[in-house]
């Protein structure tokens, strides 16, 4: 396996779902062998890929608390190399069933986990709730790198430092492998004046963690696109829904920055 990529924001509506799911096609799509694990109740990366709770019967809640082996539960998604680990809104109860339990190494479940499989893919892609609870640490614990995608509008960079404050204590104590892979401006519009601010100051903080293409010689950014938001009620990654358009384009373009870097 090459890495373990966590895409998370504390803040919601800032497409993390989005990217986890189109991050993860468009690596599968360069033929890599790539496990999208949905770690968020409210399960948008399942439904996302086509799926309802009506096709499965266990999820990734079952894994956390020990019933399912995280193999038991992988869904094969319509493009051959992504499989799936669905979610379900059940697991809001895993954050009391871990406080309930005396069990230490609570927040080390899912890298248990996820080794158990690691050697069947080149990349898992983990879909993150919006908080900083014990399911969040679990994946941030499990995970060789973050992705943080920032919307780019008002208050885009409120809470940002609560966020690399917990990314900094579980590298320090639990993963010293972990690290920010990079910051991604997503709803960016060009037309937008505050979207052009947001992005301004994102350069000026974190240049250095910005996604760069250098065939286009441009920053990465995810445009605001309607074809980027409708392909979810299709279930369809945005690669397949329209691949021509300028989200599809951002993504794959996401996914080459992060096998150059890998080779």
């Amino acid at each position: 396996m090459k890495e373990i990529i966590a895409i998370a924001n504390q803040k919601g509506g800032v497409g993390k779902t989005t990217t986890a799911i189109n991050l993860a096609a468009s690596l599968s799509v360069m033929e890599k062998k790539v496990l999208l694990i949905d770690l968020d109740p409210q399960a948008n990366a399942t439904t996302g890929l086509g799926f309802n709770r009506n096709q499965y019967e266990y999820n990734i809640y079952h894994v956390l608390i020990g019933r399912k082996k995280l193999s038991q539960i992988i869904l094969k998604c319509s493009i051959p190399s992504l499989h799936l680990a669905p979610s379900n809104i059940g697991l809001v109860g895993v954050e009391k069933e871990f406080y309930d339990s005396d069990a230490k190494g609570r927040e080390l479940i899912l890298k248990t986990k996820i080794n158990e499989i690691k050697d069947r893919y080149d990349y898992v892609i983990i879909d993150t709730p919006p908080a900083l609870g014990s399911i969040t640490i679990n994946a941030l614990a499990a995970a060789t790198s973050v992705i943080i995608p920032i919307q780019c509008e008002f208050y885009a960079l409120e809470g940002l430092a609560q966020l690399l404050n917990t990314v900094k204590l579980i590298k320090k104590t639990i993963n010293p492998k972990l690290s920010i892979k990079g910051f991604l401006p997503t709803m960016y519009s060009r037309q937008n004046n505050l979207s052009k601010q947001v992005f301004f100051d994102l350069k000026q903080h974190f240049k250095d963690k910005l996604f760069y293409d250098k065939d286009r010689s441009s920053y990465i950014v995810i445009p605001r696109n309607v074809k980027l938001a409708e392909s979810p009620s299709f279930g369809q990654p945005i690669i397949l829904y329209d691949v021509k358009s300028s989200g599809s384009i951002a993504y794959q373009a996401l996914a080459e920055n992060i096998l150059a870097e890998a080779s």
